[in-house]
């Protein structure tokens, strides 16, 4: 997949995963909100898009630095997952809105300070999006990108090998990505914004030793577009077995390390 339009259906991602993404994705280091309060004012007032916003990872952490929190995202789980969270901690100010990036032009969100992407960008056409952005992103704003970084950035930890094992077992070896296959664009977020009207770019990374007990790392696992619930059907009960027995062989201590990096790319006009 190039930055052109990708052939899967937005939809079709995340179906199952939500109350696993909620759960068990890991969260943005908290040095990245302090970074956007500190580098764009932020003071309970601004307007922000999150798009493809899952259960609402960053606007739920956002929302208290800012006025409103737009959270679009096309999986309707992801959302009713989203509202149950803010409900439990009493946040009223983030708008939940089914949609992606292709239904985002004639979505009329209005004007927003920042547009964030918490690990969704290459999920788009990410030429596009930037030039839909360009249309309502406010004069001094920005596109923020988060994620942990790009594949091969950081070294592996010896475990997700199990993992990888255990779900070509069942899966394959090709990557899924609803009812077709994904490849990682090989160009860099940060090249695709450089050409794009946002094309000041600035990259921050902070870094953090995550351990996980193999129930955490099954509930991650489930939260993955490529081994999903649904991906895995009716196997998915045995897959998890497997999983745990060979989790467990690898490491019977059940402790499971990993370096958890996050990476924000903050794109500005020049």
């Amino acid at each position: 997949m190039t930055s052109s339009t990708p052939s899967y259906k937005p939809k079709e991602l995340f179906a199952s995963t939500a109350p696993y993404y909620a759960a068990f994705r890991p969260r943005y280091a908290p040095e990245f909100y302090t970074l956007l309060a500190d580098r764009f004012g932020l003071d309970g007032t601004q307007r922000v898009l999150d798009l493809g916003a899952g259960p609402g990872i960053i606007a739920l952490e956002l929302a208290p630095l800012v006025g409103e929190v737009v959270a679009v995202d096309p999986e309707k789980g992801m959302l009713e997952e989203g509202r149950r969270l803010a409900a439990e901690r009493g946040i009223t100010n983030i708008t939940w809105r089914e949609g992606d990036s292709i239904t985002l032009p004639a979505m009329d969100i209005g004007p927003v300070l920042l547009t964030v992407m918490g690990a969704a960008y290459h999920w788009m056409d990410r030429d596009q999006v930037a030039r839909d952005l360009d249309r309502i992103i406010e004069p001094g704003g920005a596109i923020v990108l988060a994620s942990g970084g790009a594949p091969g950035d950081l070294e592996p930890a010896p475990w997700l090998q199990v993992v990888d094992e255990v779900r070509t077992r069942y899966l394959g070896p090709d990557r899924r990505a609803g009812s077709g296959t994904y490849t990682h664009p090989k160009e860099r977020h940060q090249d695709v914004l450089a050409r794009s009207p946002f094309s000041q770019v600035e990259t921050a990374r902070w870094d953090h030793t995550m351990t996980r007990t193999v129930d955490e790392v099954i509930g991650w696992v489930f939260s993955l577009s490529y081994s999903s619930p649904a991906q895995l059907g009716e196997k998915k009960d045995a897959f998890e077995q497997d999983l745990r027995k060979a989790l467990l062989a690898f490491d019977p201590s059940g402790q499971f390390d990993e370096v958890i990096r996050t990476e924000a790319i903050i794109a500005t006009r020049p």
